[in-house]
């Protein structure tokens, strides 16, 4: 069975599409992120779809571009939000699974909680705060592998999932 090599699941600014277009890069394999599929696939942004179509036909596109993306040979990136649905944790199940922690200080230095990210609109430091301590339970169980972003320059993250991938590779 075809699968990606490894799917990358954590909260905004976790840097899985930063991390995740790098790892692809050294093994040689295409990147898909989850949320770029979304946005390419509707011609417009996570933000504006969340605002017009609402929270629940997102989660749906979510889930429905997880599911389609689970049968080649990739570097996958989730949305935050898509391991924390039944569904995504599901199919996610036998699955290589690197959670990217971050620290709020991290994070928001990462992304600059912006009005890009429309769950952190209103108080994003205490939104993020209070989503991470929902999701970190099931971005904890479903994970094959965890690594703690805090204070880490890119490469050197970069060099701890590869780790994780290469070692499970040559076993």
């Amino acid at each position: 069975m075809v699968s990606p090599r490894v799917i990358l699941i954590g909260p905004p600014g976790a840097g899985k599409s930063t991390v995740g277009a790098m790892v692809a890069d050294r093994l040689g394999l295409p990147f898909v992120d989850t949320d770029a599929l979304i946005v390419q696939e509707q011609q417009r942004s996570v933000s504006d779809i969340f605002v017009v179509d609402g929270e629940e036909t997102f989660r749906r596109l979510e889930a429905d571009a997880a599911r389609r993306s689970l049968d080649a040979e990739t570097v996958l990136a989730l949305g935050g939000g898509a391991p924390i649905q039944d569904a995504v944790a599901e199919l996610l199940a036998g699955h290589r699974v690197l959670f990217l922690d971050v620290a709020i200080a991290d994070a928001s230095g990462r992304i600059g909680f912006d009005q890009s990210r429309p769950l952190l609109a209103v108080n994003p430091r205490a939104t993020w705060s209070r989503m991470m301590t929902q999701r970190r339970p099931a971005y904890e169980r479903l994970a094959t592998w965890v690594v703690d972003t805090a204070g880490k320059d890119v490469e050197t993250v970069v060099e701890e999932v590869l780790a994780h991938v290469t070692k499970v590779d040559h076993d």
